[in-house]
């Protein structure tokens, strides 16, 4: 899929669905509630700009098996689980839904800005290793997409 139609449901076509996602949403799959998974998405955001780390689980000899999903059209699958989250989802840490969508948007607006301030940059996701501002926005994609579908926002 184009790189460019990625980046803009990143930017914008993600936030645009989380309107109609209320706090009694339900999930399809997963344990997460709708407040939940924002959150969630949000501490993504936040490791892809270095505000949140993790360390590599990934053994450097398997990253580019990992590459090449990543560069692949192939999404998430369902109760896909990041190895380096718990078994149960965490507690929300904001009042209310709202506040967590405001939250997410401002931490999708940083991302850009601050891959605008350094296009060559890299940053490290747990998973997938060291990423730079197309890859990060290619795993963005395929992340708001998975919760998109788990959510039924699109």
């Amino acid at each position: 899929m184009d790189i460019a139609i990625q980046q803009a449901f990143v930017r914008e076509g993600f936030g645009e669905s989380l309107q109609s996602l209320t706090p009694g949403s339900m999930a399809v799959w997963g344990k997460m509630n709708a407040q939940q998974m924002v959150e969630h998405v949000t501490g993504f955001f936040r490791v892809s700009t270095n505000q949140l780390h993790f360390p590599l689980v990934t053994p450097e000899a398997d990253l580019p098996k990992f590459k090449a999903f990543l560069l692949s059209d192939k999404m998430f699958r369902e109760n896909t689980k990041a190895p380096v989250l718990p078994e149960e989802p965490l507690p929300t840490r904001l009042p209310d839904l709202p506040s967590a969508v405001a939250e997410l948007q401002q931490a999708i607006l940083h991302f850009f800005h601050f891959f605008e301030q350094d296009p060559l940059q890299t940053t490290q996701h747990p998973v997938f290793g060291d990423l730079n501002y197309e890859e990060w926005i290619r795993l963005h994609y395929k992340h708001v997409m998975h919760h998109a579908r788990q959510f039924s926002l699109i």
